[in-house]
């Protein structure tokens, strides 16, 4: 730092006001001393300023090895509001969604001296190794989790977009939606099999049995098969956009026209869903929004590691996006 207060002719005190982006520095000195930390290829020593301040400014993200659209997104959101708000990230990445592999990777990531962690938590395993960090870590669920979590918790209402696409195929005219679900033991594919349930009770329709599926597009495309064969079924709900893409092929082969004969709805409004053919109606999550909202329930934690209060959770409400999988079935068309 020393070198370059001297190359850009200006104090120590100034080169660390200009490194963390302190008001009271006029413009031209600033770029002076970028431009001397550019000519002597300065970096900040980083465990330095950690032993001086006490502080890392990082935080800990833990992820699970997939290629889910979700899960991935929501890895991108925390991640690119952490960097907004001036925070380094190391990311722990765990082959499975067991405790044991939770476990480890809260350890990694507290040897690092973290101020905080986040975790994409679609399984309760996950939450409840959060419980294990050192007291006094702030923690985030993001994705799962409950009101009764010791953790702050941010998650999308999955059973009410599961009553918005369930609700716009009845007022299609549709007599009933029929549910190719995610894996039974993930909370986000329960609570959208409860959310259509609840609908179709209370439109007094009929409740088919549930479709169950894996979150691919192969199974969308094998469950989509069956339904296919029956006459009898008009509308689907999916509970994520692959397993539509499947659904919609098999439909295709079929010979069942989308939407003419059968509507399709998902569930996340990946970029690929406005390329379908037709285009997919679904519901959409807003991972940015998730990740600002995860990453601001962690700085305030960071910010009153001593305070008694109980953890918040926050609860965002989908939308659904209307494209052209859906229309009135045959019958009802004007």
């Amino acid at each position: 730092m020393r070198d370059v207060a001297r190359l850009a002719g200006v104090s120590h005190q100034t080169v660390s006001r200009v490194l963390n982006n302190h008001p009271n520095v006029r413009q031209e000195t600033r770029l002076r001393v970028l431009d001397a930390m550019r000519a002597l290829n300065y970096r900040r020593n980083l465990a330095a300023r950690t032993l001086v301040t006490r502080r890392s400014r990082t935080l800990g993200i833990i992820g699970f090895e997939t290629t889910l659209f979700g899960p991935a997104s929501m890895l991108y959101g925390i991640e690119d509001a952490a960097r907004q708000a001036g925070y380094f990230v190391t990311v722990a990445t765990i082959p499975d969604l067991e405790r044991a592999s939770v476990l480890d990777a809260v350890d990694r990531l507290c040897q690092q001296s973290v101020e905080g962690i986040v975790a994409i938590a679609p399984k309760p395993t996950v939450t409840n190794g959060l419980h294990h960090t050192p007291a006094g870590l702030p923690t985030v669920a993001v994705g799962g989790g409950t009101e009764t979590d010791a953790s702050a918790t941010v998650r999308i209402d999955n059973t009410a977009g599961a009553r918005l696409a369930t609700q716009h195929l009845l007022d299609l005219g549709h007599p009933t939606v029929h549910h190719i679900a995610g894996p039974a033991d993930w909370p986000e594919a329960r609570e959208r099999v409860e959310g259509w349930r609840q609908t179709l009770y209370a439109a007094g329709a009929a409740v088919p049995p549930v479709a169950p599926a894996t979150w691919t597009a192969r199974s969308g495309y094998e469950q989509g098969s069956r339904l296919a064969r029956d006459p009898a079924v008009t509308a689907i709900f999916c509970a994520n956009d692959q397993l539509a893409l499947g659904a919609l092929r098999a439909l295709h082969e079929a010979g069942r026209r989308v939407p003419e004969q059968v509507s399709v709805v998902g569930f996340d409004d990946t970029p690929d869903s406005a390329y379908y053919l037709p285009p997919l109606t679904t519901v959409r999550q807003d991972f940015a929004e998730l990740g600002r909202r995860s990453l601001a329930l962690l700085l305030s934690g960071i910010g009153r590691q001593r305070d008694p209060r109980p953890p918040q959770h926050v609860v965002l409400a989908p939308e659904l996006t209307l494209r052209a999988s859906t229309a009135p079935p045959a019958g009802r068309r004007a």
